[in-house]
């Protein structure tokens, strides 16, 4: 587990003065630690959450690969986490990256009542304009907090977890929240390249 610790560190997923525990293979089911700030545990055929607790775990792929100086953070623009959050806009601050923001959303539920009819553009084109804004609020905040950290703001019509699994290809670290429950079991499962982030409310 050597190369899965010296990985983490790389990518910015811990402060090398705070306590780093790493778990041979899936992350244990009970967290109750409270000497580590993160749990580094391998990304293997058959990923599990882990079990509700205080502790950020990062799941590790055994696979060494080189990626793009990225961090991503999925998000629930109408519900943002703040843990999760600030989790990512730190690791983007400590590898001096940009972080790369994604909310994904669906058309209301009275534009898929009108199926088969297709959506107007102009209609479609006044939601994403609403979701991009709900967005943009709740990343205010934390641009104050993190002045110097870059962030792209991305809006996407697909299921959180394509949408995720998608920018994972072009990111060296994925952060998620463990109340997004299925969302994060389906990014797991995918084999992503890139080391992913789960990480309590």
């Amino acid at each position: 587990m050597e190369f899965t610790t010296r990985k983490a560190a790389f990518h910015g997923t811990s402060d090398p003065r705070l306590p780093l525990k790493v778990a041979q293979g899936p992350p244990p089911s009970d967290q109750a630690d409270g000497e580590a700030e993160l749990i580094v545990a391998g990304l293997d055929r058959s990923p599990r959450l882990p079990a509700p607790g205080t502790t950020p775990v990062v799941f590790v792929p055994w696979a060494p690969r080189r990626l793009p100086d990225t961090v991503t953070v999925g998000l629930d623009a109408r519900d943002p986490d703040g843990g999760v959050l600030r989790f990512a806009f730190e690791a983007a601050r400590l590898r001096g990256v940009r972080l790369h923001a994604v909310h994904a959303w669906a058309l209301p539920a009275r534009a898929a009542a009108r199926s088969p009819l297709p959506v107007l553009e102009e209609d479609r084109a006044e939601w994403e304009d609403q979701e991009v804004q709900l967005l943009s609020d709740a990343l205010r905040p934390w641009r104050g907090k993190y002045p110097d950290v870059d962030v792209l703001e991305d809006v996407l019509l697909f299921e959180p977890s394509d949408a995720l699994i998608h920018a994972a290809e072009s990111s060296g670290l994925l952060v998620l929240g463990l109340h997004t429950g299925d969302t994060a079991q389906d990014v797991l499962e995918a084999a992503v390249r890139c080391p992913v982030a789960v990480v309590p409310s």
